[in-house]
């Protein structure tokens, strides 16, 4: 069986006030949990069925890379998020899977390179997820050598709604509410 990933982003509001409240949405054990660097986005992953009726989506595993730092600690996750017009689906799947997921993964500080589907979007959305010891990966010449190949030219204008976040290790209290703000 094929591993089920379930994620929920919710927007937090400012002033560092994140804590649990009263009816917060409970997330399954089998989670990692990241705050966006500005402190405006949490996004929980779960590896279980999530309860229904909660704000999580169902995101289909397409792609799995160990990093050339695979073992040690990843306390960055970067998100690189977009839509996928159906005209150019299969171009954007080729590139990640044959040269932008595994160069990406080959950069020293990557810890895990993974691409999943949103199943439950009505046009298919693209997440790329890189476990990360470090956000100064995305500076190195190796990284921005990977960004820069003509191939990756030619895909990233068909990026449709992109959207790029660096997030960090989120402390234990901070949680998701049902109502969508920090208590």
């Amino acid at each position: 069986m094929a591993l089920q990933r379930w994620i929920l982003t919710q927007a937090l509001g400012t002033g560092g006030s994140h804590a649990l409240g009263a009816g917060a949405i409970a997330a399954p054990a089998c989670t990692s949990r990241w705050l966006s660097l500005d402190g405006m986005l949490l996004r929980i992953y779960a590896d279980a069925e999530v309860r229904p009726g909660a704000a999580w989506q169902h995101l289909q595993p397409v792609q799995d890379i160990a990093g050339a730092s695979s073992g040690q600690a990843a306390a960055f996750h970067y998100v690189v998020e977009t839509d996928l017009a159906p005209a150019h689906a299969q171009q954007l799947t080729d590139w990640y899977a044959q040269e932008h997921l595994p160069g990406l993964a080959a950069v020293p500080g990557t810890v895990r390179a993974r691409r999943y589907l949103c199943v439950d979007a009505a046009m298919p959305r693209s997440f790329a997820c890189y476990d990360l010891t470090t956000p100064d990966a995305l500076q190195s010449a190796a990284w921005l050598a990977v960004r820069h190949t003509a191939w990756s030219s030619r895909v990233r204008p068909l990026f449709r709604n992109p959207l790029r976040t660096m997030f960090r290790l989120a402390p234990a209290a901070v949680e998701p509410s049902r109502t969508g703000s920090p208590d």
